[in-house]
């Protein structure tokens, strides 16, 4: 299955893999792209009611598992390189992960690069985060969970609340998350033949959501801060995907800064591969893995 994902552009025609063009133009086409490959996945499960609500302006869903425990809730970020992700093309997804754990999931849509560069994606994840806790969710009830960019968002979420004293979640997990948009690791060079991105896509991503920003900024890039005082962390990243390192060595640094990390490597795995459960046993694996973390750290 790995291997007709890499090798996709050949059922298109193409001997080579694509190139990302750093064109608005085809980045709203690539956005696009992603809403209508949804369609394949769109179907929910059984046993899962959306409740829809618009929250500061911020459409959002509320993903309702039968039999959820009302007073727990994972707060999904979704990815999408910044350029791109809604509901729609994530709701299937994360249906899984709450029918899966058993505990209501909370999925929105934050302001996209190139139109609403940075701190649109921070400033409306916090906004959303605080309306939560407005509504009476406990934080230490809440999990903080995403992936790609959504999880390197995440993370950057994490510490714009820890330096502005707002509660954290109890725990986060981030599913290969984006946390150097620098794009300066070595697999950024040495992966990209067998990722799947199409070449140059995380380049043109953060050029359009970082705009005139530091990319080092650590609520850009959550690599270069300071992550002392984290909750406890679940990272996996595949290592034939270009954003491994980002994962891994974000992991080391939380470690050494006393951190609660638990940092899985998928050997042989592409770009957010547990998100493809069930369609092949590594994947089926790991999403189960990440369930049992959300259950003892929600004491579900």
């Amino acid at each position: 299955m790995i291997g007709l994902m890499r090798n996709r552009h050949l059922f298109k025609g193409r001997l080579r893999k694509e190139t990302q063009n750093e064109s608005v133009e085809a980045v709203l086409k690539f956005r696009a792209a992603c809403e209508k490959g949804a369609e394949r996945f769109g179907k929910l499960p059984e046993g899962i009611s959306i409740k829809q609500e618009v929250i500061h302006t911020i459409i959002t869903e509320w993903i309702i598992p039968e039999n959820a425990l009302e007073n727990k809730l994972i707060f999904y970020v979704h990815g999408g390189g910044y350029v791109s992700g809604s509901c729609n093309d994530h709701r299937a997804l994360v249906s899984k992960i709450a029918l899966n754990s058993g505990i209501t999931t909370l999925l929105y849509e934050y302001g996209l690069a190139p139109e609403n560069p940075f701190p649109a994606a921070l400033d409306d994840s916090l906004n959303v985060y605080k309306a939560v806790l407005e509504k009476g969710y406990k934080a230490e009830n809440i999990l903080m969970m995403g992936e790609s960019a959504g999880g390197g968002l995440s993370l950057a979420l994490l510490l714009k609340l820890r330096d502005n004293g707002i509660p954290l979640p109890s725990a986060a997990v981030a599913i290969s998350p984006w946390t150097d948009l620098s794009c300066s690791s070595e697999t950024y060079l040495t992966k990209n033949k067998v990722s799947l991105a199409p070449l140059n896509s995380w380049n043109v991503f953060s050029h359009y959501y970082v705009a005139k920003s530091d990319v080092r900024n650590p609520y850009i890039s959550p690599l270069f801060g300071d992550l002392k005082g984290l909750p406890p962390l679940f990272i996996n990243s595949g290592n034939s995907d270009e954003l491994f390192d980002d994962g891994k060595k974000f992991a080391q640094k939380a470690k050494q800064a006393g951190v609660d990390v638990f940092f899985r490597e998928g050997e042989g795995m592409v770009h957010c591969y547990p998100m493809m459960a069930p369609f092949f046993p590594e994947a089926t694996e790991a999403m189960n893995e990440i369930v049992q973390f959300i259950k003892q750290h929600l004491d579900k």
